[in-house]
C-alpha cells in the first residue's frame, strides 16, 4: 500500500509521502470535492470513432454514499466489475468535526486499443485507490496487484511516475502515470489522484485518454 499525503501544516518529504504547507492567503472553500471516486472512464478517439465510457461506480459524499458497474466493455478497453463508497463520519459531535474516506475498488482492466499500433496488451488484475481526509488534511493510498504488459517496472511506484508503453520497434504509443497526484495552488490541503492514467501519442493513431481509478478528497470542517 503506498500513501501521499496533503496537509495545511509544516512541509515533509519521504519516499512515498508528501506533505505541503498551505499558503496563508489560502481561500476558504477547497479546490476539490469533499470527497468522490469512481472505478475510471475513457475517452478516446479510435479508427476516427469516439470511444467513451463515462465515470463507472461513482460516489460523493454528499449525495452518493456507494456505487457500483458490471463489467464493461468498448472498443480497445475493457473494465471489470467495481465498486465505490464515500462515506463521512463525525468525530466530534460536541466540536462538529469530521472525518471522510472516499474509495474505488476494481478488477479485470484490460486496455486492447495498442495492440493494433504494435504495442502490448495492459492489464491489471486488482487495484484499490482511496482518499481520506480529516480537519488537519488528507491521505492517499493505492495498490496494484497482477499487473501485465508493462515492461521494467520498478518495484516501488512513487507518485506521478510516468511509464512509457512502446510498440515492438521502440516507438512510445502512450505514457502512463501512475499515482497521479494534483494539488491546488494555493494548496488548500484537498487533492485529487487517478491509479494510472493513459495518455495516448500521435504515434498510436489514437487520442485521448484512459483514466483507472480516480479519487479526491478535501480537508473536514
Amino acid at each position: 500500500m503506498r500513501h501521499l499525503r496533503a496537509r495545511r501544516t509544516a512541509a515533509v518529504a519521504a519516499a512515498l509521502a508528501i506533505t505541503l504547507t498551505a499558503a496563508a492567503a489560502a481561500p476558504a472553500w477547497a479546490a476539490n470535492p469533499p470527497g468522490v471516486a469512481s472505478v475510471g472512464s475513457a475517452d478516446f478517439t479510435k479508427d476516427g470513432k469516439r470511444v467513451l465510457v463515462p465515470a463507472l461506480a461513482a460516489c460523493a459524499v454528499d449525495d452518493a454514499p456507494t456505487g457500483s458497474s458490471e463489467p464493461v466493455v468498448a472498443s480497445g478497453v475493457r473494465f471489470g466489475a467495481g465498486s465505490s463508497s464515500c462515506v463521512r463520519e463525525v468525530v466530534d459531535p460536541a466540536g462538529g468535526t469530521t472525518r471522510t474516506r472516499s474509495e474505488a475498488v476494481g478488477r479485470d482492466f484490460e486496455l486492447s486499443a495498442l495492440v493494433a499500433a504494435g504495442g502490448p496488451r495492459l492489464r491489471v488484475g486488482s487495484w484499490r485507490i482511496s482518499c481520506s481526509a480529516t480537519d488537519r488534511g488528507t491521505d492517499s493510498a493505492w495498490e496494484l496487484g497482477g499487473m501485465s504488459g508493462f515492461a521494467d517496472l520498478p518495484a516501488q511506484l512513487p507518485a506521478n511516475y510516468a511509464h512509457e508503453v512502446k510498440s515492438r520497434s521502440g516507438v512510445v504509443l502512450a505514457v502512463v502515470t501512475f499515482s497521479e497526484v494534483v494539488l491546488p495552488d494555493p494548496n488548500d490541503g484537498s487533492m485529487s489522484v487517478s491509479l494510472a492514467r493513459f495518455r495516448f501519442t500521435p504515434e498510436s493513431h489514437l487520442s485521448g485518454e484512459v483514466v483507472l481509478g480516480a479519487a479526491a478528497c478535501s480537508p473536514t470542517p
